[in-house]
């Protein structure tokens, strides 16, 4: 899928996407512990840009925790809904190959299921691209779906609109994220619950390395 794609996909969908996935976290305990953490590592550090925001659940999340985050998302017509819950947190429309971030000003990204939506070849690129706005010190937490090669659906969310996305094994997203110059810390990998979509979820937990 191409960015334009993938925006006019969630665009289509968004209405119902946010219906369905706003409240998820609270159903996701493993989720939560996760973004808990990250909470904690940024909390009085500064700001986590939260990519592929969606409706901005995640980002959310995370503002309940006492963090300022800031939602990114390709498709203008999901910045639009987390605009609509939540009308004074930030919510920018951007590429994550190309964010409108500088170097280093973000406590921590955290990027789940956006990955997912690149091809494989523009994974180093993605997350070496999230790793710059980072400050040393500061926190990488991605989740992907794991697994060997891509998927293929020609419906979402009962829209008739074409979806691919692209499966990461643990080793790979290490790698790529240890090339970009951050540690990894824990690399997760558990089983979906019975509400979700029936792969295998990856998170990588990192932390950005110190200037050299």
């Amino acid at each position: 899928m191409d960015v334009g794609d993938v925006a006019e996909v969630y665009g289509q969908v968004a209405g119902r996407y946010t219906a369905t996935f706003f409240d998820e976290l609270d159903r996701k305990p493993d989720d939560r512990r996760l973004l808990d953490d990250v909470a904690t590592a940024c909390r009085s550090r500064g700001p986590v840009l939260d990519v592929g925001c969606g409706p901005g659940h995640v980002a959310a999340y995370l503002r309940r925790q006492g963090v300022a985050a800031v939602g990114v998302d390709l498709a203008p017509a999901m910045a639009a809904a987390g605009r609509r819950r939540d009308p004074v947190a930030p919510f920018v429309v951007a590429d994550l190959r190309r964010l409108p971030v500088a170097d280093g000003v973000m406590a921590g990204v955290v990027a789940f299921y956006s990955l997912i939506h690149l091809p494989r070849t523009a994974l180093p690129t993605a997350v070496r691209e999230l790793r710059r706005t980072v400050r040393p010190r500061g926190v990488l937490l991605l989740a992907v779906h794991a697994g060997v090669g891509s998927v293929h659906a020609d419906a979402f969310l009962g829209e008739p609109v074409a979806v691919d996305a692209t499966l990461y094994r643990a080793e790979e997203l290490s790698a790529a994220v240890e090339a970009a110059g951050c540690a990894v810390e824990h690399v997760v990998e558990r089983p979906p619950y019975g509400f979700e979509h029936p792969t295998t979820r990856l998170y990588v937990r990192a932390t950005v390395a110190e200037a050299p």
